[in-house]
């Protein structure tokens, strides 16, 4: 193990800061180009068709131990994650499911002093409530009325996000096995997760305009399997609670996205909350000492998805993402 330049680790998250980024372009897309109302159908257009493209492109399949460590990755990364992110959007008004999703990086804290023994830094606990407070100016509202239900969905969500990274940090990934073959595995299995849901609670498939297929094609190849790649390549690289910290970018993303894109206003509140949550992912990442990169082939990766899902479903009552 070898300790990287400052300029490598930088760059390194600089990269894989792309991820939430365009994450947060999730919600522009869904509202502008895909069916209504078909959120279980969007997430496994995301997941399924991008992962079997890159076992194809891969041509490597998870063997021994790794059958079961991919199943649960993939569960947890992207077959729950995306259910319980879209049922708390349903249940909770005014963006309250977004600043529940921001609260990721807190559970990442707590699962990587259980599971990797990286007790969490009182600067780190600082940045994870600086980000919440940040995204909650960006996506709150007012009358804000809580549903127990959605509640526990939001936060059961955001958990299952952070299990996802700490767990795949720990376990790595077999050697001879990049990170591609990674996120492959994971999108495949959360998929076939997400098929039998979507088939029950929404039915079969809508018809699909040009528009949709370009929606659908975008959030596939840029959103999920460009994005995931990146994801993971980066948590092979730096802490697991750094990446999960990247997370608040998705919010930010989606509200500069919809003020250029789509022309909607930003209140002062807002514009103070995007600053407030960049100085909590930028002070998630200052680390005491130099930072250390894992070899590629001992670590792996964890999903996204991203909290702008939740903009996918809550439309005007959900205004931020992950």
């Amino acid at each position: 193990m070898t300790t990287a330049p400052r300029s490598t680790y930088a760059g390194t998250l600089a990269l894989t800061a792309l991820t939430p980024i365009v994450w947060g372009s999730t919600y522009a897309v869904t509202t502008e180009l895909l069916p209504p109302d078909r959120p279980l159908f969007t997430a496994l257009m995301r997941a399924l068709p991008a992962g079997l493209v890159l076992l194809a492109l891969t041509r490597v399949l998870p063997r021994g131990v790794w059958i079961g460590r991919a199943a649960v990755l993939g569960a947890l990364n992207i077959g729950a994650f995306f259910p319980l992110l879209f049922l708390a959007a349903y249940r909770l008004p005014g963006g309250v499911a977004g600043v529940l999703s921001a609260v990721a990086p807190m559970f990442a804290l707590g699962f990587a002093a259980v599971l990797l023994a990286e007790m969490p830094t009182r600067r780190k606990v600082i940045a994870g409530v600086i980000g919440v407070f940040g995204v909650a100016l960006v996506v709150l509202r007012g009358n804000v009325e809580l549903d127990l239900v959605g509640v526990f969905a939001g936060l059961a969500g955001a958990a299952s996000m952070a299990a996802g990274t700490v767990l795949t940090k720990k376990w790595g990934r077999p050697d001879g096995v990049g990170p591609l073959a990674l996120t492959g595995w994971q999108l495949t299995a959360g998929g076939l997760v997400i098929a039998p849901l979507a088939l029950l609670v929404e039915g079969a498939p809508p018809a699909l305009d040009a528009d949709a297929i370009s929606g659908y094609l975008y959030l596939g190849i840029i959103g999920t399997a460009v994005a995931y790649w990146l994801w993971f390549r980066g948590i092979s690289r730096v802490p697991a609670t750094s990446v999960a910290f990247l997370a608040l970018l998705s919010p930010v993303s989606a509200a500069v996205i919809g003020w250029i894109a789509l022309g909607q206003a930003l209140t002062v509140l807002q514009i103070l909350g995007l600053g407030v949550a960049l100085a909590g992912t930028a002070l998630g990442q200052l680390t005491p000492a130099d930072p250390v990169a894992e070899p590629a082939t001992s670590k792996a990766a964890v999903t996204d998805s991203s909290p702008a899902d939740a903009q996918r479903i809550g439309k005007e009552r959900v205004s931020s993402s992950c």
